[in-house]
């Protein structure tokens, strides 16, 4: 509990290990994510998102002259709330893409379950406070494949930018082959070294919020390679996007006073992708000091 603790007060990121999700579903979860990505184009484009949606198949390769820019596909898709759950829009190849990413996804809501009540403890808060903050059941989870091919001029570009996630949890997967992951961290870039079956768990920007800034978002991003592609799946557990969240009172005093106004996730989610990637400048930009 204590090292879990001091990684989200200091780094934003640990990797979990014992974490109860079977080894076979882990497996089968990376197996048909390749598979898809293995998938002549044509195919993969049945599933192409819109420009209204962000769920489906997506493709960010290329590279401009002086600007850098992110390499890799992706595949979004959404889980909960089952309002929104739509097998429809999963691959139907593999065949047996849909049940297994299904199971992955209850096996992966039964972990982040679990660790917002050990974030809530370790806070000094009621065990199910953060869950209930959330919205208690209507929460909303979702999955980001992300596929980095071998790239011919890696300095050229990220996997991905440069980011802190907007949500709560981000359970990612990596892959454990080839590195990837870096984290910020005293203004020098860190590369993650995948400890095997283990899960990187990243803080996102809204149990930043709700903890009154003592938790730490992580500011991370994906370089690639030019030898190896890379497969990852990055699962995010966020609030309800309708529930108004605000720093916990009970983390609130006259020497801690509140760093954040409330906001719904909606609104939080709409202020960024107004403003676009930009490391951690959205959440710092928000707290009640600037």
């Amino acid at each position: 509990m204590r090292k879990i603790s001091d990684a989200c007060e200091n780094w934003g990121f640990f990797q979990v290990i014992n974490h109860g999700v079977p080894l076979k579903v882990i497996q089968r979860a990376r197996e048909v994510g390749r598979q898809f990505f293995d998938l002549p184009l044509e195919e993969k484009q049945v599933y192409a998102n819109s420009p209204k949606t962000y769920e489906g198949y997506g493709s960010r390769l290329g590279i401009e002259k002086g600007a850098i820019l992110d390499w890799g596909d992706y595949f979004f898709q959404h889980f909960l709330p089952l309002s929104i759950k739509d097998v429809n829009k999963w691959p139907a190849k593999p065949t047996a893409y849909r049940a297994t990413m299904d199971e992955y996804s209850q096996q992966i809501n039964k972990l982040c379950r679990l660790l917002m009540s050990v974030f809530s403890t370790n806070l000094g808060l009621e065990e199910g406070y953060l869950q209930e903050a959330f919205g208690g059941d209507d929460i909303g989870q979702c999955l980001r494949m992300n596929y980095y091919p071998k790239c011919p001029q890696p300095n050229m570009t990220f996997g991905l930018s440069p980011h802190s996630d907007p949500g709560g949890i981000t359970v990612l997967l990596p892959d454990e082959a080839v590195q990837g992951l870096q984290i910020l961290k005293n203004g020098r870039w860190v590369m993650v070294d995948p400890v095997p079956n283990a899960f990187i768990v990243n803080i996102g920007d809204q149990l930043q919020i709700l903890s009154n800034g003592i938790y730490k978002s992580v500011e991370h991003r994906v370089v690639v390679n030019s030898n190896k592609d890379r497969l990852s799946l990055a699962m995010f557990y966020n609030p309800n996007g309708d529930k108004v969240l605000s720093p916990a009172q009970k983390l609130v005093d006259g020497n801690s006073p509140p760093l954040y106004a409330p906001m719904t996730f909606n609104e939080y989610r709409l202020f960024i992708r107004k403003r676009g990637p930009r490391g951690k400048s959205q959440v710092n930009s928000i707290t009640k000091t600037n």
